[in-house]
């Protein structure tokens, strides 16, 4: 994670506030915009819904995908996980002062974002499977072995 200070400093920072979008947060902590993709899906469903559990995430995604970004957006200390719920945080440490006035700035904003457009190069389609069993073999009842009588 390559977090660029100099981005956030007072100059830069008054210009990225008039217009704060998720984009820049999740540029932020990556620069594979794949990745910043489905990180900023996780935070803007948070910011929409103020709360979210795993099981209320859409199906574009899997949910060990969610998990891992919401998972992560705990780590950085921009979300707090309680109780199933995942929701934003209101504390942030010193050296993130003005990082977490740009995210706090954004989360006030009521604008609907369009991250199709915003992350216009990231694979946003599911992964196709790489090994393990086929989705077939998982709904199939599992076949008994017949036991032979005793002679």
């Amino acid at each position: 994670m390559a977090i660029r200070y100099w981005d956030f400093e007072d100059a830069p920072l008054k210009e990225k506030l008039k217009d704060p979008n998720v984009k820049e947060v999740a540029k932020i902590y990556f620069e594979n915009e794949t990745k910043a993709y489905r990180f900023s899906r996780a935070l803007y469903e948070v910011k929409k819904k103020g709360q979210l559990r795993l099981k209320d995430c859409g199906a574009d995604l899997p949910v060990a995908t969610w998990k891992r970004y919401l998972d992560f957006g705990v780590m950085v200390g921009i979300l707090k996980h309680e109780g199933n719920l995942y929701s934003f945080t209101d504390r942030y440490t010193k050296p993130f002062k003005n990082m977490s006035i740009y995210i706090k700035s954004w989360m006030d904003e009521a604008k609907d974002e369009n991250l199709d457009v915003l992350f216009a190069g990231a694979k946003i389609s599911r992964q196709s499977k790489r090994g393990g069993r086929k989705r077939a073999d998982l709904e199939a009842p599992p076949v008994q072995p017949q036991q032979q009588a005793p002679a």
